[in-house]
């Protein structure tokens, strides 16, 4: 038994969560938000702003800065100097700045489907071109990248950019450094910059450590921003609080006029000791968070192949969200997580959301009452399907 409770079930309808947003019979499974509350040293620093009473302007505090180079020091073995560490409201906002800040219309960036869904999005309506070099799916390992198609699609001198997931959403691949250094070689020989999106990094099964893209070499510190934030980790997204590092002063520098120009870098009152709190003191609560995770990700192994040998759950290493193998259901899973949600109240999102036909992605973060009753579900959902 542990310090912190994640068994609790907290009602969310009625609260403005978009997670539970849908029908009063639907388990939400969908959104990656978690079902539990945040560490209670997060709460007890929200909870003594609050009663203040005043939410006037905020500054980003030296405090903030050094909690994540502390952080990253410790945990991944980042150094980030001071002066490196832009905030950012959210990682979505960050990235579609610096998609403008780096990119003309017209323009491709590059991105890894099956892949974060809001990466299509942001692309285009920044009237960009989206150029894939697709994952290939590995027994093994989840998913692996391709780098032979990788270096063609770099030399498209029409590439600017290139959004790299680390760890991987939707698939929990951890990148190894060879991997990540192989990524940099290939973007620097053809001149593409790199922006790492590492919200998830924390979320790691015990006994596995996420490599910082910026922690490789010299050459992937030098081209390339990463995004952070405490968001997923902790439970915050609602707080709107992230950040960019780059150690490439010309790389930051036009990130941080793109970011003032577009407004990204204003702090809610919240948002900066939030992420001080979660870093300084969320740690034992983060331990007993990804504990609980992976247990619950082997409740759904045993669960599929004892009770639904027609789904997989594909191999994962961080984060918690379920990339599961519909392939061998009737017409290959096509239209299955519409039939989930309409005939079994399951919402999970469909894999065509990511690039990734054949399979669903489902959210795990959440009591283990609530992921049995999941499972129950998707057990109907999958024998009422005919395809």
């Amino acid at each position: 038994m542990g310090k912190y409770d994640f068994d609790t079930v907290i009602e969310r309808r009625g609260t403005g969560s978009l997670k539970w947003s849908g029908n009063e019979d639907e388990l939400p499974m969908w959104v990656a938000d978690m079902d539990f509350q945040t560490a209670p040293e997060i709460i007890e620093v929200l909870t003594q702003i609050a009663s203040r009473g005043i939410f006037g302007y905020n500054v980003v505090t030296t405090q903030w800065e050094d909690s994540y180079r502390d952080w990253w020091r410790r945990r991944h073995g980042l150094l980030m100097e001071r002066g490196e560490l832009l905030f950012a409201k959210g990682i979505v906002p960050a990235i579609s700045s610096m998609i403008r800040c780096f990119t003309k219309p017209g323009e491709k960036v590059l991105i890894q489907p099956p892949v974060y869904n809001c990466f299509f999005r942001t692309i285009l309506e920044n009237d960009r071109v989206i150029a894939e070099n697709p994952l290939t799916v590995d027994e093994d390992l989840g998913c692996r990248m391709d780098f032979e198609d990788l270096d063609r699609k770099l030399a498209d001198p029409e590439v600017k950019l290139f959004i790299l997931c680390n760890p991987q959403n939707p698939c929990g691949r951890i990148w190894n450094k060879e991997e990540l250094a192989k990524v940099g070689e290939l973007s620097k020989k053809h001149g593409v910059i790199v922006i790492s999106d590492e919200i998830h990094c924390d979320l790691t099964d015990p006994g596995k450590e996420y490599q910082p893209f910026a922690a490789v070499n010299e050459v992937c510190r030098q081209n390339s921003l990463t995004c952070l934030a405490p968001s997923k980790a902790f439970n915050l997204a609602g707080l709107q609080t992230a950040a960019v590092y780059s150690s490439n002063k010309e790389l930051f520098e036009r990130a941080r006029k793109g970011f003032g120009t577009d407004e990204v870098s204003e702090a809610g009152s919240f948002a900066i000791p939030a992420a001080v709190a979660a870093f300084n003191h969320g740690e034992d609560w983060l331990k007993e968070l990804n504990e609980y995770i992976f247990e619950n990700k082997r409740i759904v192994n045993d669960f599929l192949s004892k009770e639904l040998p027609g789904v997989k759950m594909m191999p994962s290493e961080a984060t918690y969200l379920l990339w599961l193998d519909i392939r061998s259901l009737p017409g290959q899973g096509k239209g299955f997580a519409g039939h989930l949600r309409k005939e079994a109240g399951l919402w999970v999102m469909a894999g065509e959301n990511y690039g990734g036909d054949g399979f669903l992605r489902m959210n795990i973060a959440c009591p283990a009452e609530l992921l049995r009753e999941g499972l129950k579900r998707l057990k109907k959902g999958a024998e009422s399907f005919k395809g």
